[in-house]
C-alpha cells in the first residue's frame, strides 16, 4: 500500500501536481513508519521523495531536514557509501545549490560556497 501511494504521488509530483502529491507522500511516509519503524530505509526514502516534492515548489526550509533525517537513516542503516546514500546527498546539494548565495555565506565556509554555485560548461 504504501509503495503504491509513493508511485502515484511520484507521478503526481512529475506531473505538476503537486496539492495532489503531498497528502499521498505524507500518507505514504506515516505507513512506513508505523509498519517499519523510523529508521527503516524505505522511510529514508519516503524522506527524499517528500523533500523532493517541497524542493520542486522551493519550500525548502522544509525539503532540508527531511533530506537530512534521510541521509542519517541510510547512512546508519545502509552506509555512507550505499546508492542510496549517495543520491540522497546528491538531491540535497541539488537543493543548496538553489539557495541564494548571500544565504549559503551565511550557513557554510567558502569552499562549500564555491563547490555549490553552478560551474561553466566544458568547451
Amino acid at each position: 500500500m504504501a509503495l503504491s501511494l509513493n508511485n502515484l504521488a511520484g507521478l503526481y509530483d512529475s506531473q505538476g501536481r503537486y496539492t495532489e502529491a503531498e497528502p499521498l507522500h505524507l500518507e505514504a511516509l506515516d505507513l512506513r513508519k508505523r509498519l517499519l519503524g523510523d529508521n527503516h530505509p524505505d522511510v529514508a526514502t519516503s524522506l527524499n521523495n517528500l523533500a523532493a516534492l517541497y524542493r520542486s515548489q522551493g519550500r525548502y526550509t522544509e525539503a532540508e531536514p527531511l533530506y537530512l533525517e534521510a541521509i542519517n537513516i541510510f547512512r546508519e542503516r545502509l552506509g555512507e557509501n550505499h546508492p542510496h546514500t549517495q543520491t540522497v546527498y546528491q538531491n540535497y546539494l541539488r537543493m543548496l545549490s538553489q539557495l541564494p548565495e548571500a544565504e549559503l555565506r551565511q550557513r557554510f565556509p567558502d569552499e562549500v560556497v564555491e563547490m555549490l554555485k553552478p560551474k561553466p560548461p566544458h568547451p
